[in-house]
């Protein structure tokens, strides 16, 4: 069994509050997870509206599949 993790930091230079951020995180985890077949959850800067850091996995029986996956996102 093969995993792959990505840790990816995202800058949100025009949201004005946490709000705004959740629906911003939301939609792209949403189109991200049913594009690539991936696991994607918001993992760090919860308190800070402009940045957010999301963590990606994929597990395969392949490792070149495991990193088409990623690096495709």
């Amino acid at each position: 069994m093969n995993v792959g993790v990505c840790k990816l930091t995202l800058r949100l230079p025009e949201n004005q509050s946490l709000k705004g951020k959740r629906r911003v995180v939301k939609s792209l985890s949403e189109r991200i997870r049913n594009k690539f077949n991936v696991a994607i959850s918001e993992v760090g800067d919860n308190d800070k509206w402009q940045i957010a850091t999301l963590g990606i996995v994929s597990v395969s029986n392949s490792n070149r599949q495991v990193e088409q996956a990623l690096d495709s996102v």
